[in-house]
């Protein structure tokens, strides 16, 4: 264990956890395949979503794996080093907040879904399964993937009560109510019966995803 201070151990976690999770793999991955910035691309969004717009699927799943692993690195990091789950729960909070709020890009990120998956996982590894789990069956029922997202976050707190696991729904909860925050424009649509479904074109280019 690292001899440090509470009030330091805790300011690594949060500091190092955000600059895990602040690093753009969709951006990083795009600009040096020669794709040019994702960011004037579709929706303009830095996730993998939105990287799988332009054709390669390669650099949507480097994006995925990379988004959703600097969460769950950012977790195991810190129980590693610190030995302390709630400083661990913090650092995957921050990991969160360092994709959505990225300093390198004007603090202008992602949605986070796959680092909120990520995060859970090595979180809380029960909840993760159970949260991805119910990603899967909304998006096979429904075909929408914001809708999948939004139900697996809204539960995933609870899931995690229910295995008595209170650091990890503090967590879950705390990127469930970013998550909704982000998916706003998502959450009008879909109130609204526009929302495409999976695999369905845009009626937009512009159309966020």
């Amino acid at each position: 264990m690292l001899a440090l201070t509470p009030a330091l151990a805790a300011a690594v976690s949060a500091v190092g956890g955000y600059l895990l999770g602040s690093i753009p793999f969709g951006v990083i991955a795009t600009r040096l395949a020669g794709v040019g910035d994702i960011r004037k691309v579709g929706s303009g969004n830095i996730g993998a979503t939105n990287v799988l717009r332009t054709g390669r699927r390669d650099l949507a799943l480097i994006t995925l794996i990379g988004d959703g692993g600097k969460g769950a690195v950012a977790v195991l990091l810190a129980r590693f080093l610190l030995h302390d789950e709630g400083l661990a729960m913090l650092a995957g909070g921050a990991a969160f907040l360092g994709h959505l709020f990225p300093v390198w890009l004007g603090f202008k990120g992602g949605k986070g879904v796959a680092t909120f998956f990520g995060t859970l996982l090595a979180a809380a590894w029960p909840v993760g399964v159970l949260a991805g789990a119910t990603w899967l069956a909304m998006a096979f029922v429904f075909r929408i993937s914001s809708l999948a997202a939004l139900t697996a976050a809204l539960l995933a707190p609870i899931y995690a009560l229910l295995l008595g696991r209170p650091a990890a729904a503090v967590l879950a909860a705390f990127m469930a109510v970013l998550i909704y925050i982000r998916h706003a424009p998502n959450i009008h649509r879909l109130l609204k019966g526009e929302e495409p479904k999976i695999g369905a074109k845009k009626a937009a280019e512009g159309a966020k995803a």
